[in-house]
């Protein structure tokens, strides 16, 4: 394993801790982002030099806002909040809340959870980057159910229009929402050809391939198109009793043998399991 992938694995590991913690959660869609956070923070978007509370000098919105479990299990990795903080996931009082929160976590850059919200805000953010001739660049995070709201597209329209260069758009690929398949609900196919027509820089990825989804997202290209990376996942990755299973998109109440079976599906050896009992 490289360092990133057993960063990411260990980011899956307090996904589902903080979930059993907390009784509630999103595992499904927290699970299949995770490589994708994990190379985001410690590998792309620029170190922030001047404020420590911050993740980064760049921007990132989580418009996938339940997949918070991923978010803050790579805060936790990059030393922005103390590993025990996971356990208060959900609880009231808690900055670790269901949905970004800004008021909370001063690291976050918007609160998120009203799904479309948070990509048309990160459009509006770099149309002000690119008005100040900034060079920071501005990074979203989307699930693929989220793509069905129609201000994504609104959104995608603008940002074609305006050749908003600094914004790449990453989309959660693993064709799963609440219910059932996007095909059944509502198909997104073809999707490459969607953003291409709206004037986007489109890649596709297999977003758990670390080289490849590296590649991509440091890729530095003289386009002046906004980017698009749909990286093709597995929901519930990692947890073979959650993978490709609707069931485990949320509002989810692990049982201690449906924890232990997840943790030990993500290799968890039963001395990590007692380590994870007194933090």
């Amino acid at each position: 394993m490289t360092t990133t992938e057993k960063i990411a694995q260990q980011v899956r590991k307090d996904i589902i801790w903080s979930i059993y913690h907390a009784k509630s959660g999103h595992p499904g869609g927290s699970l299949s982002c995770s490589d994708i956070l994990t190379l985001l923070f410690h590998r792309v978007m620029s170190p922030n030099k001047s404020n420590k509370n911050r993740l980064s000098d760049d921007y990132f919105i989580l418009s996938k806002g339940h997949a918070t479990p991923a978010l803050y299990a790579v805060a936790a990795s990059k030393g922005l909040i103390r590993r025990a903080d996971l356990k208060t996931l959900r609880a009231i009082n808690s900055p670790l809340q269901g949905h970004p929160d800004v008021r909370h976590t001063p690291w976050v850059d918007v609160s998120t959870g009203s799904l479309g919200q948070g990509f048309s805000v990160a459009v509006g953010i770099a149309k002000g980057l690119q008005l100040k001739n900034s060079l920071k660049r501005v990074f979203t995070l989307l699930g693929d159910g989220e793509l069905q709201e129609g201000q994504v597209w609104e959104g995608a329209m603008f940002a074609g229009h305006h050749k908003l260069s600094q914004l790449t758009a990453i989309v959660d690929y693993n064709k799963l929402q609440s219910d059932a398949t996007n095909k059944q609900i509502c198909n997104l196919e073809p999707l490459a050809d969607k953003w291409r027509a709206f004037g986007w820089n489109v890649v596709e990825v297999d977003g758990h391939d670390h080289p490849q989804l590296l590649t991509t997202l440091m890729a530095d290209t003289a386009s002046t198109q906004p980017k698009v990376v749909i990286a093709h996942t597995v929901k519930g990755k990692g947890v073979d009793y959650m993978e490709n299973m609707p069931l485990w998109h949320g509002s989810v109440t692990l049982s201690e043998q449906q924890y232990i079976d997840a943790m030990t599906s993500l290799g968890c050896s039963l001395a990590e399991l007692e380590e994870y009992q007194n933090v």
